[in-house]
């Protein structure tokens, strides 16, 4: 998805509504009245907020696919493609912006291991033109709100692209090739889109 915005599509309507409430309530009642219903729309403002991003253009790069800390870095099996990998996990800012964006540039593919309904997150499978996969999970937010995901199986994706959005946020995992290189430590801030965390190792 390309476009300029400062909104994320999962705000549009709430957002829509209080205006529209406000504006009735303003036009019948009175501005006083109509306050509330101006306040509640600053607050979707402030909690959909969807800013561009500087996409930095360097080959090999994965980029964080959210806004929020480095929580782990650690060599395990990835569960969904049966292999070695490098995870990685950051924990999603609170009140910060709620939008994911994909670490890489590639198609978009269904892991075989379809973990769905086994107390597991759906997994999406990203894999470059070169060949490198990572598997992007993206886990329930902080109200056990279930994210939301933009992109489908089959489609390309641009790299630090609008993926998805998890509500209040929540945790995003990351499964790398296992030799691919940490480029930022446990504790880090990062942000989607435009922070570089690792290299992928050819």
């Amino acid at each position: 998805m390309n476009r300029n915005t400062l909104i994320s599509r999962q705000g549009l309507l709430p957002l829509l509504a209080a205006t529209l409430v406000a504006v009735l309530v303003l036009h019948f009642i009175g501005l006083r009245e109509s306050l509330a219903f101006w306040a509640l729309g600053l607050v979707v403002l402030v909690l959909f907020r969807d800013p561009e991003r500087d996409i930095p253009s360097i080959p090999l790069s994965v980029l964080s696919p959210a806004d929020g800390r480095v929580a782990v870095i650690e060599k395990t099996d990835d569960p969904y493609l049966s292999r070695p990998s490098l995870k990685v996990t950051i924990d999603m800012n609170a009140y910060g912006v709620y939008t994911t964006r994909s670490p890489i540039g590639g198609k978009v593919l269904e892991p075989p291991n379809n973990l769905a309904g086994k107390h597991h997150p759906h997994g999406v499978w990203l894999q470059t033109d070169e060949g490198d996969d990572i598997v992007l999970v993206m886990n329930r937010g902080r109200l056990n709100s279930k994210p939301h995901c933009y992109i489908r199986f089959g489609d390309r994706v641009g790299q630090g692209k609008r993926c998805g959005f998890v509500h209040l946020g929540g945790r995003v995992d990351l499964y790398l090739p296992e030799n691919s290189q940490p480029l930022v430590a446990v504790g880090a801030a990062v942000q989607a889109g435009s922070d570089v965390i690792a290299r992928l190792v050819h």
